[in-house]
């Protein structure tokens, strides 16, 4: 039995909740392993929990922001460096970089939500869970 990837989603109040919304106001689809985490600001989540979601099972982070339109001063640039700095850190642990992703996503925004959520899921079949991925590395192959 194929065990579906778990894509957690941090959305935006400002962007990516409310786009999220619309989503489900159209009565689309997307992926059922896709769970959706309203935030604030992404800015507010450090490095460290992006890693500890990894290594406790999570496959794949969207965060879904408002972009530029932040409504908190510097939270956009904020939420870019701390991503930023998490790549390095996920590669010291074995964890594919593509497994979080940065995405500004607006309140209307339904096909961009559809497509990122859609490619994150096809993504995540194809290189597997990470847990797997980060045994990998701890083993050495």
């Amino acid at each position: 039995m194929e065990t579906k990837p778990k894509i957690l989603i941090l959305a935006t109040l400002s962007g990516g909740y409310a786009g999220a919304d619309s989503v489900g106001q159209l009565h689309a689809n997307y992926p059922s392993n896709a769970y959706i985490l309203p935030v604030v600001c992404p800015s507010m989540f450090s490095e460290s929990f992006y890693l500890r979601a990894f290594e406790r099972g999570i496959d794949g982070i969207l965060l879904m922001y408002s972009g530029t339109d932040c409504p908190f001063k510097g939270g956009a640039e904020r939420t870019a460096q701390i991503v930023n700095k998490t790549f390095p850190l996920m590669k010291e642990k074995g964890i594919d970089p593509r497994r979080l992703r940065l995405v500004a996503i607006c309140t209307v925004c339904t096909k961009p939500f559809l497509k990122e959520v859609n490619q994150m899921n096809d993504l995540l079949r194809g290189i597997g869970p990470v847990k797997m991925e980060m045994a990998h590395a701890v083993i050495g192959d």
